[in-house]
């Protein structure tokens, strides 16, 4: 498996949700809606999920092992730290 592309969107008024990305795999499925949450100055990624009729959230979908979960957090969350510093740098730098 191989993230093909990863699109990001910086959210305007952070509070612990910082992003939301989507995901293409292997050039030819795409998952959208996985956020960027900071918990306790950390950040992690939590899968697209939706409520169902008790009220609880249930991810739609997820990794099924530790290792692809840890590569599309990392690919995420690299991806996010480059968008804000690419917000962050000064207008009319080209990067």
């Amino acid at each position: 498996m191989e993230i093909t592309e990863v699109r990001l969107r910086l959210v305007k008024d952070p509070g612990k949700l910082k992003a939301v990305a989507s995901i293409t795999i292997d050039g030819c499925f795409v998952v959208h809606d996985l956020r960027v949450v900071e918990n306790e100055d950390n950040l992690f990624i939590a899968m697209p999920n939706k409520r169902i009729g008790t009220g609880e959230f249930r991810d739609v979908a997820h990794p099924i092992n530790n290792e692809t979960r840890d590569t599309i957090a990392k690919i995420v969350i690299d991806k996010y730290q480059e968008e804000l510093a690419r917000a962050a740098a000064p207008e009319g730098i080209d990067r």
